[in-house]
């Protein structure tokens, strides 16, 4: 990429130093006999670190000091849950009658003694083990619907009645204490019939100390008692710990303990590798690392852009005077702070703080994603897998949750919601009572709110597909798959096919395998389409190119006038599929039926799936050869394997030609974006560093660059990020 020295400073000609991009004359005053050094890079090779020269975190190769975390939780406070809940088994057999009449009856003693004001009812059993906690406005007319006998009822809420032999009742004073009572106690009593929250790990939070003159920042969970400023929560330790690293390169704070810090007589790794300015032995004074500390607290509280146009602006300024070297620290701490964005993801325009909740169900399983954003940033999202019956509604699972969740969390001022709960005004009312201040639960159906619920849908269908990939039995469900589509043997290798290009440009092929194992993804192939007199955009095609590239590698030559023989099944690559999938209908199935008889190949089964109306998943139609299209239940778990094997060749092809275009990109660089010229490009260069960062960026951040319009913005990302064919 071509740039003007002058414009912004490229790696090529600037080679950054570690002295700070603040500096000041003033000392600070526990320290003042201590000479001010200045930031100048020291030799690395002539110094002999020695360990007791490395911070904690540097020899445990951590980013913070394990002094805020509880050690026996930091190595595992990162993952999801070990494994999705256990279904329960359905009844099959009948409920007795008998068991049905005493629950019954045990439920209508309880009514002629309950209230007809708001409160919480537990359903118990023989061995007074809690079966279901709820709640309701009239708890009386609640239970009467129970104790109907003729009353049609889910085979759930047969087989809890008839198991209940005794009904205790907690009157409250409103519906919304019966709310908050109801999640108190299912938490506690996780009772069986209930939707249950079964992680419950407080969250972390970013905190920078108040307690030195040299402030710290770590990452810090549970009661918020240190003096200092604390921004989040953040959704994992993940997320706070790589937010962490990139402030720590982009502002210089140290992150070592109080005491560590003191004893130090040089500086350590972290002073080395450029991430903290060193004010332990005063490689910055006391003025200079106060205003790091001030932009890394503006920039978590919301006015980065404030503090990145005033790190660009040092940046041109330094360039102007012909340092160099500050100015690429300036370029540097620029990167840093646009790939803490890049990592955020989506980081709203119209949205302050909120937590976005959307709920995904699959093969009997509910994932509950949730995304938090404060100050306009989004600070990471979790994937929860609540334990719940097949019986549930998506909205009846979300209402259970939101209340379990913010039991002994503060809820933020927005709750947007994928899903319309019953109880949303009665969620809200409670959640304003706890928090003292108005809480709104909404389900937004337009605009930039219902872009972050379409976000959150789509990770927690992608959390709830790794979670049941990572559980499912592969060959329980390869077995499944032969007998459902009538195979004539038992599935050892799958392979799936899909091509990708964009107007015919990059055109590329990939080919997944399968097996009992799983994906065996040494065993991907893909495959850069190279014919000549191609037709940009024929799919039948670039298809019939990929396959014969395949197959004709396992063909042996064949004598004169005998079919096409293949060479023995063997363990190595390449070997014999038992079924070749393709993502379409009848059409390219008889496309690729035509390839396989031209080639002779009459021994691999194939199967074309086609997406469903409005490409919805759940809702696919499978063709085979010489048969009728078949259509599977949305809940079969041989339909969501055959989505999954679609879905990774999917995103094999995709990745693979994101690939080749994202080079054709970089060697053309900006000048091939439409309505892109000089000045333009000097300001997003300015703002975000290098051409790397402007790729990763979304249309929200683009659109903040000065000189950058709404529609050059979007233009700028569609040039990146267009979606292939």
């Amino acid at each position: 990429m071509d740039s003007d020295p002058t414009d912004s400073p490229s790696s090529a000609d600037l080679q950054p130093d570690a002295r700070t991009a603040r500096r000041g004359s003033e000392l600070a005053p526990e320290r003042a006999d201590v000479p001010s050094k200045g930031l100048l890079q020291p030799d690395l090779a002539s110094q002999n670190l020695a360990p007791q020269d490395l911070a904690p975190q540097d020899l445990a190769s951590q980013d913070l000091p394990a002094g805020d975390t509880d050690p026996a939780t930091a190595a595992s406070e990162d993952d999801d849950e070990a494994r999705l809940p256990d279904l329960a088994e359905e009844t099959i057999e009948p409920i007795p009658e008998g068991r049905l009449a005493v629950g019954h009856a045990a439920i209508e003693n309880a009514m002629r003694l309950a209230p007809t004001s708001p409160g919480v009812y537990r359903m118990l059993n023989a061995a007074s083990d809690v079966l279901y906690v709820g709640k309701a406005k009239n708890v009386r007319k609640r239970l009467s619907s129970y104790a109907r006998v003729s009353a049609p009822q889910p085979a759930r809420i047969l087989r809890m009645i008839a198991a209940t032999v005794t009904v205790e009742i907690i009157s409250t004073s409103t519906e919304t204490e019966a709310l908050l009572l109801e999640a108190n106690l299912i938490k506690q009593l996780r009772p069986r019939f209930n939707v249950q929250l079964r992680d419950d790990k407080s969250f972390p939070y970013i905190l920078i100390t108040g307690d030195h003159w040299a402030p710290q920042i770590l990452k810090h969970r549970g009661a918020q008692s240190r003096p200092g400023r604390y921004f989040g929560p953040f959704a994992n330790a993940g997320a706070v710990n790589r937010t962490i690293t990139a402030l720590q390169r982009a502002f210089l704070m140290r992150s070592c303990t109080d005491p560590f810090f003191e004893s130090r007589s040089r500086p350590c790794l972290l002073y080395q590798i450029r991430r903290c300015s060193g004010p332990c032995t005063r490689e910055i004074d006391f003025p200079g690392y106060t205003e790091l500390v001030r932009e890394a607290t503006d920039f978590l509280s919301g006015r980065s852009r404030a503090v990145k146009r005033e790190l660009a602006g040092e940046m041109e300024k330094a360039s102007a005077e012909l340092e160099f070297e500050t100015a690429a620290l300036y370029r540097d701490r620029l990167a840093a702070l646009s790939a803490i964005q890049s990592q955020q993801g989506i980081n709203p325009r119209t949205v302050e703080e909120a937590d976005v909740f959307a709920i995904h169900q699959e093969g009997g399983y509910s994932c509950v994603e949730v995304f938090f954003f404060r100050t306009g940033q989004n600070w990471g999202n979790r994937a929860y897998f609540p334990r719940a019956e097949k019986t549930f509604t998506p909205e009846e699972v979300l209402a259970s949750f939101l209340a379990q969740f913010y039991d002994d969390k503060p809820p933020p001022k927005l709750i947007l919601l994928s899903h319309k709960i019953e109880e949303g005004e009665l969620l809200a009312d409670a959640l304003s009572v706890k928090a003292g201040f108005k809480v709104e639960v909404s389900t937004p159906q337009r605009g930039e709110k219902k872009e972050l619920i379409g976000h959150a849908l789509t990770n927690a269908r992608e959390a709830l597909g790794r979670k049941l990939a990572d559980t499912a039995t592969q060959s329980r469900l390869l077995q499944g798959m032969a007998t459902t589509l009538a195979l004539p043997k038992d599935l050892r290798r799958i392979e799936v096919y899909d091509n990708s290009h964009i107007q015919g440009t990059n055109a590329v092929g990939a080919m997944i395998v399968a097996g009992p194992d799983g994906f065996i993804k040494n065993q991907y192939r893909k495959f850069n389409i190279k014919s000549e007199g191609l037709t940009p955009g024929d799919d039948y095609a670039m298809m019939r190119e990929v396959l014969q590239r395949r197959f004709k590698r396992l063909i042996t030559p064949a004598v004169e006038g005998d079919a096409a023989k293949p060479k023995p099944d063997d363990d190595s690559f390449p070997q014999w599929p038992d079924l070749v999938i393709i993502d379409g209908g009848r059409g390219q199935l008889n496309a690729v039926r035509e390839i396989f008889e031209g080639l002779g190949l009459t021994q691999v089964s194939l199967l074309a799936v086609a997406k469903g109306p409005d490409r919805d998943a759940g809702r696919e139609t499978l063709f085979m050869p010489d048969r009728e299209a078949i259509k599977l239940e949305p809940r079969d778990p041989v339909l969501y394997f055959i989505q999954r094997l679609r879905d990774e060749a999917h995103r094999f092809v995709i990745g693979s030609h994101r690939k080749l275009r994202k080079k054709d990109i970089r060697e053309a660089g900006l000048q091939e974006i439409p309505g892109i010229g000089p000045s333009r490009k000097r300001a997003l260069l300015h703002h975000f560093g290098t051409l790397k960062e402007i790729e990763r960026a979304s249309i929200a951040d683009l659109g903040k660059v000065p000189g950058v319009s709404a529609e050059s913005a979007r233009k700028i990302f569609e040039f990146f990020h267009a979606q292939p064919n």
